[in-house]
């Protein structure tokens, strides 16, 4: 590494690490996690900064590390998943929007982790389906049918208000 790669480093950090750390929350549907998920993205990406930045996409890296991650995090805890289905959208009197917010959030938690990653880059992050399935390493097909399951499963677990939304692509975040 030369001495000017690691203010590059730096630099790409300070301008992305919000963007990172949300799309970090859409994959994993928890703060800590997402910053668990972004903090080992990124030291990898440091350990290869010189051939990342030579590719000329280093988000593209860091976001794609952060779903390889995630991946062999969700299958290595799939017994966790119970956790996360376990957020109670009636604590407290919300406005009527952020209840729906979190009642759809709370929907998106319990998906399967595919489908969950498939929402978080498709609706989230507003990704193409060639994007999205790069990130993934599947194909687009398969990124199709994904979304399609995830969107019946969240039109089940919905009231006819909430499924609108869903109808509509709004999802929170």
């Amino acid at each position: 590494m030369d001495t000017r790669e690691p203010e590059a480093f730096e630099a790409f950090v300070r301008a992305r690490y919000r963007a990172l750390l949300g799309f970090g929350r859409a994959l994993t549907a928890s703060p800590e996690d997402a910053a668990d998920l972004v903090h080992d993205a990124l030291a990898s990406t440091l350990l290869a900064w010189d051939r990342v930045e030579s590719k000329g996409d280093p988000e593209g890296f860091v976001r794609r590390a952060m779903v390889n991650r995630n991946i062999s995090t969700w299958r290595r805890r799939a017994h966790e998943k119970a956790r996360l289905a376990s957020v109670d959208p009636a604590d407290g009197h919300p406005e009527p929007e952020v209840e729906r917010a979190m009642v759809l959030l709370a929907a998106v938690r319990r998906l399967p982790a595919r489908q969950r990653t498939v929402i978080a880059l498709r609706f989230y992050q507003d990704l193409p389906v060639a994007e999205v399935a790069s990130y993934m390493g599947c194909s687009e097909g398969t990124v199709k049918s994904q979304t399609a399951k995830a969107m019946v499963n969240l039109r089940a677990a919905l009231t006819d208000n909430d499924t609108e939304e869903v109808d509509r692509g709004r999802l929170p975040g």
